[in-house]
């Protein structure tokens, strides 16, 4: 791995932690219809469906593979998986949506917890 790049690694390495969903899991979720129906309040100009398409496809990349695109895009959804779990739901009742969301973008809070 010599001349790697140190900020691709430590973007790599951050998307990875975040995303803790598999290919197939993910892809099964936005195939799902919960995953349309039921999902957390939108931040401003963020469609979680379409950045979880995204996630998707950077997913079956090779580190070596990626675009400037695409290392963007791994930033933008490691700081909007680590935001949204900051922000999360007192009661039950939100707690679901705000679940579903995460895991559109291929992060399910409950993993580890099984």
């Amino acid at each position: 791995m010599a001349g790697a790049d140190p900020e691709l690694e430590r973007v790599w390495q951050d998307f990875h932690a975040a995303v803790n969903m598999t290919s197939p899991q993910l892809r099964d979720w936005l195939l799902a219809e919960t995953a349309l129906n039921d999902t957390y309040p939108p931040e401003p100009d963020v469609d979680v469906m379409d950045l979880g398409n995204h996630v998707l496809r950077v997913l079956g990349k090779r580190r070596v593979d990626l675009t400037g695109d695409d290392v963007t895009l791994m930033r933008e959804v490691t700081d909007l998986i680590n935001r949204r779990l900051s922000q999360r739901p007192a009661d039950d009742v939100d707690l679901e949506p705000w679940r579903h969301s995460l895991m559109a973008v291929g992060h399910d809070p409950w993993r580890d917890l099984r």
